[in-house]
């Protein structure tokens, strides 16, 4: 069992790195033909930082747009980063102070994580105009990310797992050495989603994690009469 997860997980790392440089850099090389920042936009480009710090942190757009989907959606991935953070312990030794201040944070933010996926998931069932745009991928999600973490909370609250034990494999298997991981049945579920998840995350639509920062409506400065906006291929023709 031992073995088989630390082949999973080196999959699954793999594909992850990989697609996601790969989908990255087919951002980065996509051009932007047209000004078309959303307005009211920046007319400088430190506002479009400012701007983007905004989106990226506090969800500006979405604010303004439908409190309730916000309230749930910044919940859920501000509760999210928390736990990730949380989790760092696993593959450093010594753990750094800061990711030791915060563990007992991430405990009441797993429970802040689910309420936010549950309030997601709500909204896409009982919404009409969200019910149908919405795809079986985005119910399949929304519960991958559910069990998982429920069954992470399982581990610290029902069915306690041996964390040590754990930490020992992870940190052993940066270093290419597989140890033993314990046979419990929430860990077992948590790591073959989180192993999922990793899979096919370069291939979904999660991947409005990095894209963020490639949307032209967001990342460009409002300057169409300042500046000729140019992208390199109409260069190219130009010349």
């Amino acid at each position: 069992m031992s073995t088989v997860y630390a082949l999973l997980f080196i999959v699954a790392t793999v594909v992850l790195v990989i697609g996601l440089a790969r989908k990255i850099a087919q951002y980065a090389r996509t051009p932007a033909p047209l000004k078309i920042p959303t307005t009211p936009a920046p007319v400088t480009q430190t506002g479009v930082v400012m701007r983007m710090f905004r989106e990226v942190v506090f969800f500006e757009s979405l604010f303004k747009s439908t409190k309730w989907t916000w309230v749930f959606g910044w919940l859920f991935h501000m509760a999210l980063f928390v736990v990730l953070l949380r989790h760092l312990r696993y593959f450093m030794d010594p753990v750094w102070l800061p990711i030791q201040l915060i563990q007992p944070i991430g405990v009441y933010a797993g429970f802040a994580m689910l309420a936010g996926l549950a309030g997601l998931l709500v909204r896409r069932i009982f919404v009409d105009r969200v019910r149908y745009i919405s795809a079986p991928s985005d119910y399949l999600w929304l519960l991958v990310l559910l069990f998982i973490g429920i069954s992470g909370l399982m581990m610290k609250f029902v069915s306690h797992t041996d964390i040590v034990m754990v930490k020992q494999f992870f940190t052993g298997l940066m270093g290419f050495s597989i140890g033993t991981l314990p046979v419990d049945f929430p860990l077992i579920i948590h790591l073959t989603l989180v192993a999922l998840l990793m899979i096919l995350f370069p291939f979904s639509k999660l991947l409005h994690v990095p894209g963020i920062f490639f949307s032209p409506s967001r990342n460009q400065v409002d300057n169409p009469r300042e500046k000729r906006h140019l992208a390199e291929w109409a260069k190219a023709m130009e010349e």
